[in-house]
């Protein structure tokens, strides 16, 4: 008995739907396997077990959304661990909710309250319509990595992940630091790589890509690992909106984080502002 085009249609998407099963066994395959290679960049970067690092952020809830992988990796392999945050993600005025929030948060991700920090600036203020001044940015992030001996330093690069204007001025404060040779003899700089927005939104899709496409640093996290993340972001109450909850289900930024050394060689001759 010939089989009616419902049949067919049913037969194709089971189909389909094995493909993608089978797709998705090798990728977390795939991916376990790299976890070893991801533990070997963590102990690279943190070598001696002598590693201070820092991560500058623009936001409350930004230590999660964007930087997950990178703080449970170097956490993992013994790195000190601390957060800079330069707003109190006061925009909506939750400002000391917010704050309150992060502590909760970076807690999660291996970063003690005593760690983390909040610069709130009336003009360094949560807003994507206002340029933060670089050099005061500048300032207030040299100040902190020279009072606690940091001798590596995580921040976005010149995309901001999302284009936002305060994390573009991150890169830029630090690009400023380290071409003027503000930074301490042996400090570096780790710089998130922006992706477009398909690979965005592919979650552990984007692995195999990841892996063939040039980095200095690739962090991968477990499921394990990545669960823990999303239950930190569930600390951040105030800012659990539905995009937000979908982004935390499918953003590759919460499995994968690929970074790149900032060095004096790539820095362009553009200006900073002041």
């Amino acid at each position: 008995m010939a089989a009616g085009p419902w049949g067919w249609g049913l037969a194709v998407l089971l189909l389909l739907l094995a493909v993608l099963l089978l797709l998705l066994a090798v990728l977390r395959c795939v991916a376990r396997r790299l976890r070893s290679r991801s533990a070997a960049n963590s102990a690279a970067v943190s070598r001696d077990d002598d590693v201070s690092a820092l991560l500058v952020t623009a936001h409350p809830d930004d230590e999660v959304m964007f930087f997950a992988p990178t703080l449970l990796c170097l956490g993992r392999a013994g790195a000190r661990l601390a957060v800079l945050c330069c707003s109190a993600g006061n925009y909506y005025n939750q400002g000391e909710i917010r704050k309150k929030e992060l502590e909760q948060s970076c807690c999660l991700l291996g970063v003690p309250a005593s760690n983390v920090t909040v610069i709130d600036h009336r003009d360094l203020p949560d807003s994507p319509s206002v340029e933060w001044d670089a050099r005061l940015l500048a300032s207030f992030v040299l100040k902190h990595i020279e009072a606690n001996n940091i001798n590596l330093v995580v921040t976005f690069d010149a995309g901001g992940v999302s284009g936002h204007a305060n994390h573009i001025a991150l890169y830029t404060a630090l690009r400023y630091l380290l071409s003027e040779r503000r930074l301490p003899e042996g400090c570096r700089v780790l710089v998130l790589e922006s992706v477009n927005l398909l690979r965005k939104y592919i979650s552990i899709l984007d692995v195999p890509l990841s892996c063939l496409l040039p980095r200095d640093v690739l962090f991968i996290l477990t499921e394990e690992e990545s669960q823990q993340a999303r239950r930190a972001m569930q600390c951040h109450h105030s800012q659990l909106l539905w995009f937000r909850r979908i982004y935390m289900l499918f953003s590759r930024y919460v499995v994968i984080n690929s970074l790149h050394l900032l060095e004096k060689t790539t820095l362009t001759t553009q200006g900073v502002k002041e």
